[in-house]
């Protein structure tokens, strides 16, 4: 049963290697996502709450101190607002929503690639359908309209076979890219979350007013 699976998936020729070349980066890019996007690693057991103390107590330097000793997701968020604390809650606040964008956009452009692979995958299967007819017709038109039913079967064999590989490695392909698109947003949401709770001292302490210029001399 093996032998004539694997008998089956290379009959397609150079497009069935390249959807099976697709198929493995599909694999491999999944395994990475799934182990990249879990909750512990971009949010740290314990950061925010140490984070939230340290501003509570008006350390904001030890605070900036512990998000860079576990770099994470959270903790470029939340050292981007603390290192705007001086110019008022506004200013970090906007630097910690920007800081997420960024990162979300970073972590999204990966999973992005799984949708691209869901695209070429049906495509290439495509093209092999094309060429497995182009081999059917070319030994019609070679036999002058007498070729025999097993001379078109290799083309339209060609073609069904790389349609299958193409639809097999696009379809699930495609849902984890939808899971994991999901992820990344569910993800974010509670980083998003965690960072209003970690900064909430920071939000009741006034922000530093810019000094006033100093009066001009009147000119008499």
């Amino acid at each position: 049963m093996t032998h004539d699976f694997w008998d089956i998936a290379l009959a397609g020729g150079t497009v069935g290697y390249l959807i099976l070349i697709l198929s493995i980066a599909a694999l491999a890019l999944a395994i990475e996502q799934a182990i990249t996007l879990r909750a512990t690693v971009l949010m740290p057991d314990g950061l925010a709450a140490r984070v939230r103390e340290q501003l509570a107590a008006g350390q904001i330097t030890p605070a900036i101190q512990q998000c860079k000793l576990q770099p994470s997701v959270l903790g470029h968020v939340l050292a981007a607002g603390l290192n705007e604390a001086d110019a008022g809650w506004p200013i970090a606040e906007k630097a910690m929503e920007d800081a997420a964008a960024e990162q979300s956009a970073r972590l999204m452009r990966k999973v992005e690639y799984l949708s691209v692979i869901a695209n070429l995958a049906p495509m290439l299967g495509l093209l092999g359908t094309v060429i497995g007819m182009v081999v059917a017709f070319r030994e019609v038109a070679q036999s002058q309209g007498a070729a025999r039913a097993a001379d078109l079967a290799e083309g339209i064999y060609l073609a069904l076979v790389t349609t299958v590989e193409g639809l097999i490695v696009a379809i699930p392909t495609l849902g984890v890219f939808a899971w994991f698109r999901s992820r990344v947003e569910q993800l974010f949401a509670e980083v998003t979350a965690q960072a209003q709770q970690a900064t909430a001292p920071l939000r009741r302490q006034p922000g530093r007013a810019a000094p006033l210029p100093p009066p001009r001399a009147s000119v008499v």
